[in-house]
């Protein structure tokens, strides 16, 4: 823990849990304590990058966007 880190009895977190959300969205990392002692880290996860050409290898038929037969009575 840092001292920048939060920190947040168990019945205040559940009290204050929309407002600490949006501080750890805000890149705040909040502790959460039992009985004085930390039990929880509250962190935003990280958006994950894509990385162009990743989807290599993958395919579609070339009848992909053909109606199936089975669908005929609802066309």
């Amino acid at each position: 823990m840092t001292m920048a880190d939060e920190q947040y009895k168990l019945a205040d977190a559940k009290a204050h849990f929309s407002e600490i959300v949006q501080k750890a969205m805000l890149g705040e990392t909040i502790i959460v304590t039992k009985e004085n002692r930390p039990v929880v880290k509250i962190v935003a996860i990280k958006p994950v990058k894509r990385t162009p050409g990743t989807g290599k290898g993958v395919w579609m038929a070339s009848d992909f966007d053909t109606p199936l037969d089975d669908f005929s009575d609802y066309m």
